[in-house]
């Protein structure tokens, strides 16, 4: 049996579980959704429960058939009702909705976000329904599943340099192979790259092909190609399309499946004109850089693209947080790595491999002049300090040290 890594979704989800409200928990394949709902009925000692998946086509079938004998079956006499791999359903929100309001039971349901994409089935369910992302193991649970000792110091700013190389060490290879679990629990460099070739080969099969019935599968892989050799670079259309072969509207729906099939982020420039911000060129991260890096074949160590990925890290922490991150450029070339408002504020964050001194650069220092910001972080491997200018703060914190970053 594979060994059980704790969640940090999971003490959220026990919140809401006995709230009338369906619970729907997203991500990408092999993030752990079904592990991690199994973990918490394991624990419902007192309830009945039903566990489906409508990857079972007798099941589906039923339930898209003939919905009062799905419920007789399937519904009546139990207290709680867990239905995996819900997007093979072309018409479950509606379905869903009837059950809730005719027979209201405890039901969970869990799948990839195709879901959404295919038919936005969800709106049936407004007002009944919390919906949750499970993304790959942020670097927190990563320690907690390599070496669990550690997880306490990620909540210390200040680390001994032997304890500062340990977690480095793991950072290493986080950034290399990812966050999916079983990538994780895997012991042997050949063994993670195999699992991650199979993910990428179940995402082309089973998403693109079965359930959103796509044919164009090797642009696809040709676009994410492209993309994972830009990540941290403003989306060139003209030149995707080139590359690709799609249109400039097929590029867009393509890029909008894989950002809702949770592959890669879009993140918009900051403005403080909102229409201005819409019509900006966006740049793209990848929510997992082992993923990204099974797509271009490349697991060294030892490579040209860290600084990139060192962004792609930032942003991975970030997005799994729930902190929205956008980026900052002008037209005469001013820029700032990652930027993000909270409260009302502004919070600009620079990336770079190292870091040596508290001088901050030009382009930083223009952002926090024209927007008024009185926090700002820089990352970079191993430079911790802080420093004070007027009323600006910086944090100069190592990559290991992003929870420290001050939640405002």
């Amino acid at each position: 049996m594979e060994k059980y890594i704790q969640r940090d979704l999971e003490k959220e989800l026990l919140k809401y579980m006995g709230s009338k409200e369906i619970l729907a928990i997203v991500g990408p394949r092999r993030s752990g959704k079904t592990t991690i709902i199994e973990n918490i009925l394991k624990n419902q000692k007192k309830k009945k429960i039903n566990e489906l998946s409508f990857d079972n086509f007798k099941t589906l079938r039923l339930f898209e058939e003939d919905i009062d004998a799905f419920i007789e079956e399937h519904v009546v006499g139990y207290d709680l009702i867990f239905i995996d791999e819900v997007q093979y359903s072309k018409d479950s929100g509606k379905k869903l909705k009837y059950i809730y309001d005719k027979h209201w039971k405890k039901i969970i349901i869990s799948g990839s976000s195709a879901a959404e994409i295919s038919i936005q089935s969800l709106k049936y369910l407004v007002g009944r329904i919390f919906t949750f992302n499970l993304y790959p193991f942020s670097f927190r649970e990563f320690i907690r599943a390599r070496e669990s000792i550690l997880e306490k110091y990620l909540d210390k700013k200040e680390k001994s340099k032997i304890i500062l190389e340990r977690l480095n060490k793991h950072l290493e290879e986080y950034l290399i192979f990812g966050g999916y679990p079983r990538v994780v629990l895997s012991e042997s460099r050949e063994e993670k790259i195999k699992v991650l070739e199979g993910i990428l080969n179940t995402y082309l099969l089973k998403e693109i092909k079965e359930i959103l019935e796509l044919s164009d599968d090797y642009k696809l892989m040709n676009l994410m190609k492209a993309l994972s050799l830009q990540i941290g670079n403003m989306i060139n259309y003209s030149e995707l399309s080139s590359l690709t072969g799609f249109s400039f509207v097929d590029l867009k729906k393509y890029l909008n499946i894989l950002e809702k099939t949770f592959i890669l982020k879009q993140i918009k420039p900051y403005f403080t004109n909102k229409r201005t911000e819409i019509v900006k060129v966006p740049k793209v991260y990848f929510f997992d850089l082992g993923f990204r890096n099974v797509i271009i074949d490349n697991f060294q160590k030892e490579r040209s693209d860290m600084g990139a990925i060192y962004e792609n890290f930032i942003f991975n922490q970030a997005a799994y947080g729930g902190i929205e991150l956008k980026y900052w450029n002008t037209k005469s070339n001013a820029e700032v790595d990652f930027v993000f408002e909270k409260s009302g504020k502004v919070f600009p964050i620079e990336v770079k491999s190292r870091w040596n001194d508290k001088k901050i650069t030009k382009s930083f220092r223009s952002f926090v002049e024209k927007y008024n910001s009185r926090q700002g972080y820089f990352f970079s491997l191993d430079y911790l300090d802080s420093s004070k200018e007027g009323s600006l703060n910086i944090e100069f914190l190592p990559f290991v040290c992003f929870n420290n970053m001050q939640k405002p």
